[in-house]
């Protein structure tokens, strides 16, 4: 029985694929614990789950709306994931110190795990939720990676092992890459302890509403249009543009579009507008899946051979874009800036199977599945946890 600490920020996107994870350790006898948000994890991993909370950030970090390229990824590291690191810390340490884990596996912005556990000489391995740093976004971008090395440089120094090298988004003992090649294409990984999983699909805990599968139109072909969880704020003019454009479609297509902020004050006949569904269970109902170019929502799209419609907003969103277009499973619209007639265009562009979509799509799904997902996540944390046993707790003074 081996003890595994779950360290996630706040963020449903980079909590869901451990989820899976932490249910098939937990289905092989290995005790799980998580540091973190409590109510996000148990809302997603279950009740009953083991969590240390950690402190976080008290309001929403909001964002400039215009800020994007090198001074919106010095902004989200600045003004979110390190403050994060800083209020996670402790709390991550008191989990250490009372659960006493093997091995911490820790997401690749939740670095307060990577440095903890390098303090306390613990093995830690990486759980990358995004694909998009795999390849160097800020290659070309020199002042701006040594800034970022800077910043991490500093927290190491506060929260670490001053004596440690190498970037604590990166683990050496071992890296859960929930994608797949045919995706990320050619680029060069970190190192050779990249273990690429595929996405992690598994039941997950209920929440919202029954979807109205009565609803569903047999004779039509399904679109979902989902903007994920984080961008309620900004999805209002696209949303409406959605409806519209799928509703122009109305006698081939049905479209379901997801509106957590209720946002769209008018809302046609032929489209069904939700507060949230089932993702992963209505997936294999659909034909095509318009989205913000969330890593989560592509790869378990793809995942089910299902072409995207593509309209990335931020971080590392256009990369993720550029990867399923390469890939040749979907298509890139302007988040901003399309059209009823441009979305509804490329809704169609996808649908069309002269355009190979939903053949890349299918192709890069058969890969995902073979790649093992949860499974081959949680045998290559056996092996790691195998290969570097923790030495044994000295006993205590006077016992």
């Amino acid at each position: 029985m081996t003890r595994f600490l779950l360290v996630v920020p706040p963020l449903v996107g980079h909590t869901n694929p451990l989820v899976g994870v932490a249910h098939e350790l937990a289905r092989r006898g290995h005790r799980v614990a998580w540091a973190g948000y409590p109510d996000q994890i148990r809302r997603l991993a279950g009740t009953d789950t083991t969590v240390f909370a950690c402190a976080m950030p008290g309001a929403e970090v909001r964002r400039p709306p215009k800020l994007i390229g090198p001074a919106a990824f010095q902004f989200l590291w600045e003004e979110f994931f390190a403050p994060l690191a800083e209020l996670m810390a402790p709390g991550v340490d008191m989990a250490v110190r009372t659960f006493r884990p093997d091995v911490v596996v820790t997401d690749q912005h939740a670095v307060a795990g990577a440095l903890v556990a390098e303090r306390h000489g613990i093995v830690h391995v990486t759980s990358a939720s995004t694909s998009a740093e795999f390849v160097d976004p800020l290659a070309g971008m020199p002042k701006v990676g040594a800034w970022l090395d800077g910043l991490l440089a500093g927290l190491r120094g506060r929260l670490g092992d001053p004596a440690r090298t190498g970037d604590p988004r990166f683990s050496p003992y071992g890296i859960l890459a929930f994608t797949g090649r045919e995706l990320i294409g050619d680029a060069a990984l970190p190192h050779d302890r990249v273990h690429l999983v595929g996405p992690a699909i598994a039941p997950r805990s209920a929440a919202g509403p029954d979807f109205p599968w009565n609803r569903l139109a047999p004779d039509r072909a399904k679109v979902l249009v989902t903007l994920g969880t984080a961008n309620a704020d900004a999805g209002g003019r696209f949303l409406a543009t959605a409806a519209e454009a799928l509703d122009r479609l109305g006698d081939r297509v049905q479209g379901i579009v997801v509106d957590p902020g209720h946002t769209l004050t008018a809302v046609p006949d032929g489209v069904l507008v939700l507060d949230h569904v089932p993702q992963l269970d209505l997936l294999p109902h659909l034909d095509a899946v318009v989205c913000h170019s969330g890593h989560n929502t592509v790869c378990e799209s793809l995942w089910h051979g299902v072409p995207l419609v593509l309209a990335p907003i931020r971080d590392d969103q256009p990369i993720v874009a550029g990867q399923v277009v390469a890939a040749g499973a979907g298509v890139r619209v302007r988040f901003n800036r399309v059209d009823a007639a441009r979305l509804g265009a490329a809704v169609e562009t996808v649908l069309d199977g002269d355009g190979g979509h939903r053949a890349a799509a299918e192709a890069i799904g058969r890969s995902f599945r073979a790649a093992g997902g949860v499974t081959a996540a949680a045998d290559h944390l056996d092996r790691i946890a195998a290969r570097h046993p923790r030495p044994a707790a000295e006993p205590a003074p006077g016992r």
